[in-house]
């Protein structure tokens, strides 16, 4: 995600100008961002107990390393606090400064990159989905449903994630077309570039679509598949933070 050294991620400001946009960003500040946007919105909320440095890692697809630097930044900025003992962690801070989650928010140009990111996974999810409908094996789909059960047992927003993760690459190599699931990879895990921690409830609901998918995939229903797959990510030019932050400013 970043080509900087660690001494250069480290080094990165805490600064509006840092997070203007992707690819101007290092690692550490798009994690700070991501998880100060969150607390923006009221996604996370004051008081709430983050996941572990390792789960925030795999959560937000960065290296432990990365995680660890960027919550420790926020830490001293007085977003998050931290608390030892036995009913210790990480926890949003009851009062985050206004004035740090501003400087972190994104600038106006990254929610059309965004929307064309869900655009090109939209096209992508459809053809992909189109054939996993038709060349799935059953344990495939097996495997689908034993995913979908994980997302439902999933307590926070990070081993859903992961779990959704898994799914949706399933779903690609189910699907038999190669060079194709490779594209789709790269889509995604550019689009995952952007995931936010969501309210454990949200994330449950959108996981309805994930269940009616592999229905549709286990009856060989090719069109159900594909109508279930555009609406579940369709959603996303709706749903996305850049969307929430919109509402949340106006």
């Amino acid at each position: 995600m970043s080509s900087l050294s660690p001494s250069q991620e480290d080094s990165a400001p805490l600064s509006a100008t840092a997070v203007a946009g992707v690819g101007r960003r290092s690692a550490i500040d798009a994690v700070r961002a991501r998880i100060a946007m969150a607390i923006s919105l009221g996604l996370l909320k004051p008081g709430e107990r983050l996941p572990d440095q390792q789960e925030i890692a795999l959560g937000l697809s960065v290296s432990p390393m990365t995680a660890r630097r960027a919550m420790a930044s926020l830490a001293e900025a007085g977003v998050v606090v931290r608390r030892r003992g036995r009913d210790g962690g990480t926890f949003v801070s009851d009062s985050p400064p206004t004035d740090t989650l501003v400087s972190l928010r994104e600038t106006d140009d990254t929610p059309a990159a965004i929307h064309a990111l869900v655009d090109r996974r939209l096209l992508a999810e459809c053809a992909i989905t189109h054939f996993a409908a038709v060349n799935a094996t059953d344990p495939d789909i097996d495997e689908l449903e034993q995913l979908t059960g994980d997302m439902a047992e999933a307590s926070n927003w990070s081993q859903y994630h992961q779990a959704d993760k898994r799914f949706h690459l399933l779903v690609a190599r189910a699907s038999q077309l190669g060079t194709a699931v490779e594209s789709y990879g790269s889509v995604l895990t550019e689009l995952y570039e952007h995931f936010i921690p969501y309210p454990i409830e949200a994330l449950h609901r959108a996981n309805l679509d994930h269940i009616a998918l592999v229905d549709a995939l286990r009856r060989r229903d090719v069109r159900e598949s594909v109508d279930v797959a555009r609406g579940h990510v369709d959603v996303l030019h709706r749903t996305m933070f850049m969307e929430l932050s919109k509402e949340k400013s106006s």
